[in-house]
């Protein structure tokens, strides 16, 4: 707390500056003064708390959006906030580029609507994937074509119901995608001086990465900024999984595709030995024929055997499942 001057020392300066013993600039330049910047064209209306609450609900919706497009692309996806911050509309849609993928989506009971764009980069990346590709974006950005665009718009509308899901620590709303745009003009769900927050998000599928931005006009959260201030979000180490996520990563794993081998023995021979094999030739297993052979997933023993047939195929019967250990290396 500053100095409080008593009723002498002010008349004391009063008179200095009367007599012009001291001057009035002199006072001013030796006067602290703290000037904060305020813009009324575009005013702050989302507090530091507020930015970083929705930054921790865009991160719980990063991971829902991660463990989805793994198993719909069958490959390793990271997702991350990059950033939150609060724009004008008209600031955000010139940032974006022609064509983009645009879905408007509603979060009844809120008033309103919101916008997600999806960079063109890994909208090409998921199609490509989908249809059997590997990942890979065009040389140049262009307009999706119709079976593109169904694939888009049925992805899009699972991706935006994730974000619902994500919200529901602190406000349950129903996200509904209503629309899908390239075009960032025919977009204008607020005026364009309205304040909205921008989540930056990048998604790395398989190596390469692509740009989500979800955009919150203000009049769309202004109801429930008050939860904003009071959410308290733990880290992911401490939050509980429910058991319908726990349900989809478990469908998920029960789908991936493992090797599998049978191993019916090991021998070691000469090069001679080798060079001079003919057919007929018998070469000498180390493993006894009446012993159970070991079967490997991936490179660990899980079973043991018996060789056999199943009609003209030849097959193996397990007989013993190794519960403990299993990190043998085959």
């Amino acid at each position: 707390m500053g100095e409080v001057l008593s009723q002498a020392e002010i008349d004391a300066l009063l008179n200095a500056i009367s007599d012009g013993s001291v001057d009035e600039e002199t006072i001013k330049m030796s006067s602290p003064q703290k000037i904060k910047v305020y813009d009324f064209k575009r005013p702050n209306k989302f507090s530091k708390g507020q930015l970083n609450s929705l930054s921790n609900i865009h991160e719980n919706f990063c991971r829902a959006l991660a463990t989805f497009l793994a198993g719909n692309m069958h490959t390793a996806v990271d997702a991350k906030v990059l950033s939150t911050e609060q724009v004008t509309y008209d600031e955000f849609t010139r940032s974006l580029p022609y064509p983009t993928i645009l879905g408007i989506f509603s979060m009844v009971p809120l008033e309103g609507n919101a916008l997600l764009e999806l960079s063109p980069s890994l909208a090409f990346m998921m199609v490509d994937r989908l249809l059997g590709g590997q990942g890979m974006e065009p040389a140049k950005n262009r307009d999706l074509t119709e079976i593109e665009r169904k694939i888009i718009v049925s992805r899009l509308g699972k991706i935006i119901k994730l974000i619902g899901e994500a919200w529901t620590e602190i406000f349950k709303v129903d996200s509904q995608l209503v629309d899908m745009e390239t075009n960032s003009q025919f977009t204008q769900i607020v005026a364009p001086n309205e304040m909205v927050v921008v989540v930056t998000m990048e998604v790395k599928i398989a190596g390469q990465s692509g740009m989500i931005n979800i955009c919150l006009p203000y009049i769309v959260m202004k109801p429930i900024l008050e939860k904003l201030n009071n959410l308290l979000l733990f880290s992911s180490g401490g939050k509980s999984i429910s058991l319908e996520e726990k349900e989809l990563i478990k469908k998920k794993i029960e789908r991936a595709k493992v090797p599998m081998k049978v191993t019916i023995g090991r021998a070691q021979i000469t090069v001679q030995d080798l060079i001079q094999l003919e057919q007929g030739d018998v070469i000498q297993l180390n493993q006894p024929i009446k012993d159970s052979l070991a079967v490997y997933v991936g490179d660990f023993m899980k079973f043991k055997g018996v060789p056999g047939l199943f009609g003209s195929k030849m097959a193996v019967r397990i007989t013993d499942v190794l519960t403990k250990g299993g990190d043998d290396d085959g």
